[in-house]
């Protein structure tokens, strides 16, 4: 009877344990901890059933299976190139990148099998579609533009996925070596053109700038020669005055004074000089120097 007592409270004591093992086992498998960079989509009997966020969370075991583990960090497509053809028919080979990062995991895994490759599909496309509409000078001079533009149709076309497209980047546009050959002559007859140009509105404003020389000085002359005419006719006024103020002496006194400066410019002259006047000439001149020294006086 000991040995049977005994027996039975080890099978008790062993099924507790058992049990308390199963419980132990069922709780830990309940519990589910989510990293803060993923999402856990929970399947139960084959069927989404939930999606896990960060942090902790509770499925039934045996019930429930984790059967996706997504990451929800940024991803980065590789960079792709693709042909695409203008509006004016030049071949350009684009190269682009795309980022983008799961927010809806439980759209993701059930509707499109490779995110990746879906993805970079859907991008040479729309990049053929929008270069296509634009002239090569527009792709080149508007490229912000066309990032926009791509990035807002790819987000349209995967809206269905559940990915939010973060960013899109036109890396390089690529031309061909004939079109590169055609542009550089461009390039180059526009930079002759524009030294041309520059050479000659040099030429054109040297001209102009002599024309304003020459009609500065022009004007400075006519200007002097306004300035002796008014002095001279000052200078006839006051000797006009001077005579009617003073009558006939004034006019004699003028006159002497002309005399002897003549006479004073026969003498300056280089070398000996000899004058021969007329008598009344004489007599003139002495009037002219008895006047003088009397107006003097």
């Amino acid at each position: 009877m000991t040995e049977e007592l005994i027996l039975d409270l080890i099978s008790a004591n062993l099924l507790y344990i058992l049990g308390a093992i199963l419980l132990v086992i069922i709780v830990v498998k309940g519990i589910r901890i989510v990293p803060q960079s993923e999402k856990h989509v929970v399947e139960r009997f084959g069927r989404l059933h939930s999606v896990l966020s960060p942090g902790i969370n509770f499925i039934v075991p045996l019930l429930d299976v984790v059967a996706h583990q997504i990451s929800i960090l940024e991803r980065q497509l590789p960079t792709a190139s693709q042909d695409a053809i203008t509006r004016d028919n030049v071949l350009v080979q684009v190269d682009s990148s795309v980022f983008y990062r799961i927010i809806e995991p439980e759209k993701t895994v059930y509707r499109i099998r490779d995110v990746d490759a879906a993805i970079s599909t859907t991008v040479a496309g729309i990049v053929r579609a929008e270069i296509g509409k634009m002239d090569l000078d527009d792709v080149q001079a508007n490229r912000a533009q066309l990032i926009d533009t791509i990035k807002s149709s790819v987000e349209d076309a995967v809206d269905n996925w559940g990915i939010e497209v973060t960013r899109a980047e036109i890396l390089d546009v690529n031309l061909d070596q004939a079109t590169r050959d055609a542009m550089l002559q461009q390039l180059n007859a526009e930079r002759a053109r524009r030294a041309q140009v520059t050479e000659a509105e040099g030429r054109k404003r040297a001209v102009e700038l002599a024309a304003d020389g020459e009609l500065y000085a022009a004007e400075q002359t006519a200007k002097a020669r306004r300035i002796q005419a008014d002095a001279e006719a000052y200078a006839t006024g006051v000797v006009a005055q001077a005579i009617k103020d003073n009558g006939l002496e004034a006019a004699q006194y003028q006159v002497a004074l002309k005399q002897v400066e003549a006479l004073n410019a026969l003498g300056a002259g280089e070398g000996k000089q000899t004058v021969i006047l007329p008598a009344n000439a004489l007599e003139a001149f002495g009037d002219a120097f008895r006047m003088l020294k009397g107006g003097r006086g």
